[in-house]
């Protein structure tokens, strides 16, 4: 009967683990800033794939709905890379302004909006047609770039000027433009589209702008046992699938805030690589990544857990992150 009854368990067991099926890989994409490199990483194995030589000085990366092309700012060539993201082979160049720094695809993957930093503009590209459709001015030296989530509006942040600039993607227009504190980074939607956050790198903190009021309702401040407050610095936002929680990059302290979003407190600080500067999650939810840029390397964070599970070397001076769609 024991016997009977352990083979019963040896199999629902086995029939448990096949119905479960393999883990889900995805492919992490790092701009590798200072070698003009891109690195890709397989998230099954946590090991780097290989690391491809691309343009001039790559910053700002992201990928198609569809995983199938690669996106990269080349920012001193002046120009979007694109890449077949499996081979990594230059498929072509789609138009820019001078430096593009951040960009931003749109939900339905139709149009890029490209921050171009020394320009004062924003660029918006038609990726099926590859042209450039509207140039829309904003404040001095653009960098980040956010998106709603239903594609009304795009949000880009003037670090000089101190702004986050609403702008409407049917009129190509600004709507709003909300002051916030000193050299805004980036800019992250909830996934509802109810609130926008804006990241303060010298300010050291995060607004929180209300979309139906666009006024700041909250600002998230940051404060770290035994570090200058001059070198918390938010950088990168990334706001979970599910909204409850928003890991922030703070640069120079070498920490990501790991921010409730409903109570806008931080919960706790992941002590990550040097010069942490961008975030990115995979589809899943069960894992992020912070890009080091001064110990060239990439955390690995653990959503459920909270705890940072691994570095992984990188190139020089990581910048940006992407995870493949699938």
């Amino acid at each position: 009967m024991t016997t009977r009854l352990a083979t019963y368990a040896a199999t629902a067991l086995l029939a448990a683990t096949m119905l479960a099926g393999p883990a889900c890989a995805y492919t992490v994409y790092v701009s590798n800033e200072k070698d003009n490199t891109v690195t890709l990483i397989d998230t099954a194995t946590l090991e780097v794939i290989k690391t491809v030589d691309v343009g001039n000085r790559p910053r700002g990366i992201t990928i198609s709905l569809d995983g199938k092309h690669l996106f990269v700012c080349t920012s001193d060539d002046d120009t979007v890379q694109v890449y077949d993201a499996k081979t990594m082979e230059l498929l072509y160049d789609l138009p820019s302004g001078p430096d593009p720094e951040l960009f931003v695809l749109a939900p339905d993957g139709k149009h890029l909006y490209i921050a171009n930093e020394d320009d004062a503009l924003v660029t918006v590209v038609d990726v099926e047609s590859r042209k450039m459709v509207a140039e829309i001015p904003v404040g001095v030296e653009p960098e980040g770039m956010g998106v709603s989530p239903d594609g009304k509006f795009v949000v880009n942040t003037s670090e000089t000027t101190n702004m986050a600039h609403i702008i409407d993607t049917a009129s190509h227009e600004i709507v709003e433009n909300v002051l916030v504190d000193s050299r805004p980074r980036f800019a992250e939607f909830t996934p509802d589209g109810k609130e926008l956050w804006v990241s303060s790198e010298i300010g050291g903190t995060v607004s929180v702008i209300d979309m139906a009021t666009r006024q700041i309702t909250t600002k998230v401040e940051f404060e770290i046992a035994g570090v200058a407050k001059d070198a918390i610095q938010p950088v990168g936002v990334r706001i979970s699938k599910d909204g409850k929680k928003a890991l922030v990059a703070l640069g120079p302290s070498n920490r990501v805030a790991v921010v409730d979003t409903a109570s806008k407190q931080v919960e706790k600080y992941l002590l990550v690589g040097q010069r942490v500067w961008q975030l990115a999650y995979t589809p899943d939810g069960k894992l992020g990544f912070s890009t080091n840029g001064n110990s060239n390397d990439v955390s690995v964070i653990d959503m459920e857990t909270m705890e940072v599970t691994k570095s992984i070397p990188v190139g020089g001076l990581p910048w940006g992150v992407v995870v493949s769609p699938d």
